[in-house]
């Protein structure tokens, strides 16, 4: 059997490209051939295997047509082409779809060939996009025309942005005719949220299955290391957030206000924080560090911390909160999308969307029983339920189910 994954990123483009390699990894192992076409990332690889499907001249050229005339998702006809040049060769008996928008496919000329070769189709949803008619996700704009259809959109200033026209009404009914009618589509989604969405979009139609997020357990587990000491932390209680470049959406403005509303004996680390960033961090009890896609060193700060905080305020089934989990250290999050999912009282706090006060007092609440009344309990969870290769597995019988192999 050939398995071939086609996403934006492969291996260190965010959680979705070490989700693709995770499980082509696990694939693998199965004796089953593996393929990843992927987006436009640099990847230092020698692997026959992998396709990059555009350079960073012709992403550039397609984020400014985007940004000009507003129809994300229908440009890049002529890498498409040879993208699908390639998968004839391989002949794949399952395409497996991940994120398909960020400006490197043609959406249109993909489906067409899907449905002209009838192949078996497995399509994981990181977010929205696949069934709205501009955005990857709605609750920050709190917008549910999706339901019914897509027109005079507000959030084209949002990702993918766009600057003169709001084409949202004739992306979502080109959507709905592109997405429509494949003869063997399984829908896979991260999230019972998620899942729900999907049951009465535009997608509708067709089953779908929730399968959540797994991570590497060899990888992400506690660890002992010398932040806390390199970092003038010994006796702070260190609470531990994604800064995402101080992304909205991921709630920084939450948690650039939590050194205020905190004692002294706290100290809030920002991970993925930009030079240029750092003159909007708090003055006090608050460092910033730099995005890091190195495994161990991320593990190490998880393990150093005393919580994690993720206030996001749309998501869907964050892999944060699960690596947070697998290192021994209890999330607080709001309850939003996806991301409580993971969470319950024995492993965190589940705080009210929004809600400033009840964030405060989850971090103090968890602060005062402790991180080591969490830690294994937090570990125990993680195993249970999100090891890569158990869930991963899920997704070869996926495979078979639809190939009958």
């Amino acid at each position: 059997m050939k398995i071939l994954q086609i996403n934006t990123s492969y291996i260190n483009g965010g959680s979705t490209g070490r989700i693709v390699y995770d499980l082509s990894q696990v694939i693998q192992k199965e004796n089953i051939e593996s393929y990843v076409g992927f987006g436009y990332e640099y990847v230092q690889t020698n692997d026959v295997n992998t396709y990059k499907i555009e350079t960073i001249p012709e992403l550039k050229l397609s984020i400014l047509k985007t940004r000009l005339f507003g129809k994300h998702g229908f440009y890049n006809k002529g890498v498409t082409r040879n993208f699908l040049d390639w998968v004839d060769k391989i002949k794949p008996d399952v395409i497996h779809l991940h994120n398909l928008h960020n400006h490197y496919l043609n959406i249109e000329i993909l489906f067409e060939y899907i449905k002209k070769h009838d192949i078996p189709v497995v399509w994981t949803l990181h977010d929205c996009w696949s069934f709205t008619g501009w955005c990857a996700y709605f609750d920050y704009s709190n917008c549910d025309k999706w339901l019914t259809g897509c027109h005079n959109c507000p959030s084209l200033r949002d990702y993918p942005y766009t600057w003169f026209f709001d084409r949202s009404k004739e992306i979502y009914n080109d959507k709905a005719k592109i997405f429509g009618d494949v003869n063997n589509l399984t829908i896979i989604t991260p999230s019972n949220w998620l899942a729900k969405l999907v049951k009465q979009s535009i997608l509708k139609e067709y089953v779908v299955k929730v399968i959540n997020n797994g991570i590497d357990l060899m990888a992400f587990k506690p660890t002992a290391s010398d932040f806390r000491k390199n970092n003038g932390l010994e006796n702070k209680i260190i609470v531990l957030a994604m800064a995402m470049q101080l992304n909205k959406r991921k709630g920084v403005d939450y948690l650039l206000r939590l050194p205020a509303l905190l004692s002294d004996d706290y100290c809030l680390v920002l991970v993925g924080i930009e030079e240029s960033q750092r003159k909007f961090l708090p003055a006090k009890n608050c460092i910033g560090i730099k995005k890091t896609n190195n495994i161990d060193e991320l593990v190490q700060i998880y393990s150093a911390s005393d919580m994690f905080v993720n206030p996001t305020l749309e998501d869907n089934f964050p892999t944060t909160n699960l690596e947070a989990l697998a290192c021994g250290t209890p999330v607080i999050t709001f309850n939003t999308g996806g991301s409580p999912e993971s969470v319950d009282e024995s492993v965190g706090v589940v705080v009210k969307k929004g809600s400033m006060d009840e964030l405060v007092n989850a971090i103090k609440k968890v602060s005062e029983i402790g991180k080591e009344k969490y830690t294994a309990l937090c570990v125990e969870r993680a195993n249970l339920y999100y090891g890569k290769e158990k869930q991963y597995l899920k997704y070869i019988e996926e495979y078979k189910l639809l190939t009958n192999l």
